[in-house]
């Protein structure tokens, strides 16, 4: 029968915070992380990419004019529906497991983890919140980015429900992890400026910035119809005018 200390002795040792966390099953990342970050930033342009291409697609058989702003929010709802349902989808099917892949996502998560080992350790509050997001938020998420490019009256309302979802996730995400570093003090983060402030405070970041920088774009992009007949109504303005002072100087003359 083997003791205690054999046993502590014999787990896979790993970089994550807490250093006792149960990460038997631990597979150190294979791959580098410039590596995974090239590949991974090559989806996400050809995310974008294609749905702004859809979306150009789809408002121009609605007869719609996007602008700047409506292309700024569609590649911004297109990289929430992208992660929310894809990348935080593999996270709930292979939570169990995650530790000992070796998979892009799989890594990308291992490496991001050095900043919350919630993620590699199964925790309760991340796999309702994620299932929650990955769920609910993903899916509104390709909503807005339709109902933006088919001028739909949706639009307005399902990006202030998902500007505020996304808030309140952030600030879920932070006080649960933070209520437990400061009641029992166990940090689940790594305390290099890296991992600390670069992962797991400046990854985070834009779900709180961007959310509450959206109110000032505008609400609905412009109608070509609306443009061509305000120009078409110009036109003939101006034609009546013209005949009618050739009408003046006809009957003068």
């Amino acid at each position: 029968m083997g003791s205690p200390l054999a046993s502590d002795a014999a787990r896979v040792l790993h970089p994550y915070y807490p250093l006792n966390a149960p990460l038997d099953h631990f597979a150190a990342n294979e791959t580098p992380v410039n590596t995974l970050l090239l590949f991974f930033g090559g989806i996400l342009s050809c995310v974008v990419i294609a749905a702004i291409a859809a979306a150009r697609i789809g408002a121009k058989r609605a007869h719609v004019v996007l602008t700047v702003a409506d292309h700024l929010i569609v590649t911004w709802f297109a990289l929430c529906g992208f992660l929310h349902c894809f990348f935080e989808g593999y996270f709930i099917f292979n939570h169990a497991r995650l530790a000992s892949l070796q998979t892009l996502f799989a890594q990308l998560w291992k490496e991001y983890s050095l900043s919350d080992s919630r993620y590699l350790t199964s925790d309760p509050f991340m796999l309702s919140v994620e299932s929650f997001t990955v769920f609910v938020w993903g899916p509104v998420c390709w909503a807005i980015v339709a109902s933006i490019a088919l001028r739909s009256k949706l639009r307005r309302p399902l990006s202030i429900i998902m500007c505020v979802g996304h808030l309140y996730g952030v600030a879920l995400y932070y006080s649960t992890s933070l209520a437990e570093h400061y009641f029992s003090g166990v940090s689940h983060s790594r305390p290099e400026f890296l991992y600390f402030w670069v992962y797991y405070v400046g990854l985070n970041g834009p779900w709180v910035v961007v959310p509450a920088c959206m109110s000032p774009f505008p609400s609905n992009p412009k109608r070509r119809d609306n443009a061509d007949s305000k120009e078409l109504g110009k036109c003939c303005c101006i034609r009546t005018c013209f005949t009618s002072v050739r009408s003046q100087k006809a009957s003068k003359t």
